[in-house]
């Protein structure tokens, strides 16, 4: 077959994918070049969100120690923190001017500003870096930014009947599979909080009640998401496609959740508990008792690439630490390093 040919016969594949194999496709290929940069180069951070200093510490990951910290600009409250390989850059939401700053991702300088609304909390990027989910918890929506641009491609409200209960947009994860992107809904009236779904026309497509106060994490080594409830100290686990619920585990304290690449693992903080959780996804069951935590407040978690280390924030008005431990695949601590007060989000990337 010639050249043309090929050529020819490639595009009339390519128009034949589904919109879905079209994303599968965009994923698969975004995952294989960040592996490649990842083992190309051999610069590692982990940037922490101080939200009561309005500043970002940015960590060497490699040899546990604090590069700097940078001011927010404008005085910015920073929430939580996304890295987006396609653009080089870190996304760092920011509350008291409804936005998010966008940093560079290796000298940190500001690169410019998404527009978001009021409320901004958590968010989340899709694997191949052209949609940036923000949860704005006052005005009661999400808004989708295109992060190569200052396009806002939607605002999604959440659904009216959750908001007349007091519902409130908190956590939000997209799919690392499919076209699909995950809302936690808390505050809600009732003993369950929800969990909605959104389909690629960034419509609602499904639901399910779980217990309060809920967060969400998922990967692509199955087709289950994670969602651990602080409020009802629970780990449910649903079937992303469904939402049937899979299994309810027990947790006290269940909040931040993070998973290691191999899907293989959950370590999930006990907020209120000052412990970390093991927990095998194979099984769906705890590995072992919790591990105590050296500061109160575990809040937000991180896993590196090579899957051997975790990153901690410990939240509150004072606090100021970042807890380092080994895994193996237990956590043991390493060491603790003081960034600013109130580390709130955080993101580990290689570049």
């Amino acid at each position: 077959m010639n050249r043309l040919l090929k050529n020819t016969f490639f595009l009339i594949l390519l128009l034949g994918l589904t919109t879905c194999a079209k994303e599968r496709l965009e994923t698969t290929a975004s995952v294989l070049a960040d592996e490649e940069i990842s083992f190309r180069n051999h610069n590692e951070r982990v940037v922490v969100a101080n939200r009561a200093s309005r500043s970002i510490s940015v960590i060497d990951a490699a040899t546990n120690t604090l590069i700097g910290t940078y001011p927010m600009p404008d005085n910015g409250e920073p929430m939580y923190v996304v890295h987006v390989p396609r653009v080089n850059a870190v996304f760092v939401g920011d509350r008291a001017n409804n936005r998010v700053v966008v940093f560079d991702e290796s000298d940190f300088s500001v690169l410019g500003f998404r527009q978001a609304g009021a409320g901004v909390f958590h968010m989340w990027a899709n694997p191949i870096g052209t949609e940036l989910w923000v949860n704005n918890d006052i005005d009661n929506t999400t808004t989708v930014i295109h992060p190569g641009s200052t396009k806002v491609k939607a605002t999604v409200a959440t659904p009216a009947d959750l908001v007349a209960q007091g519902g409130k947009p908190h956590d939000v994860f997209y799919d690392p599979v499919v076209r699909a992107a995950y809302v936690s809904v808390l505050g809600n009236s009732g003993p369950n909080d929800y969990i909605v779904k959104y389909g690629g026309f960034y419509t609602e497509v499904g639901r399910v009640a779980v217990g309060k106060d809920p967060h969400l994490f998922a990967d692509d080594a199955n087709n289950l998401l994670y969602v651990p409830c602080q409020g009802t100290g629970e780990l449910y686990v649903l079937d992303r496609n469904t939402l049937n619920v899979q299994a309810i585990l027990p947790f006290s304290g269940a909040h931040g959740i993070f998973m290691t690449g191999s899907g293989d693992y959950a370590y999930v903080g006990n907020i209120s508990g000052a412990m970390i959780g093991l927990f095998d996804t194979n099984t769906n069951s705890q590995v072992g008792a919790a591990v105590s935590t050296p500061f109160s407040t575990p809040h937000n978690l991180v896993i590196n690439t090579t899957e051997d280390k975790l990153f901690v924030t410990h939240s509150g008005g004072t606090a100021d630490k970042l807890s380092i431990y080994s895994l193996n695949p237990a956590p043991t601590l390493m060491t603790s390093i003081t960034v600013g007060l109130n580390p709130f989000g955080l993101a580990y990337y290689r570049y």
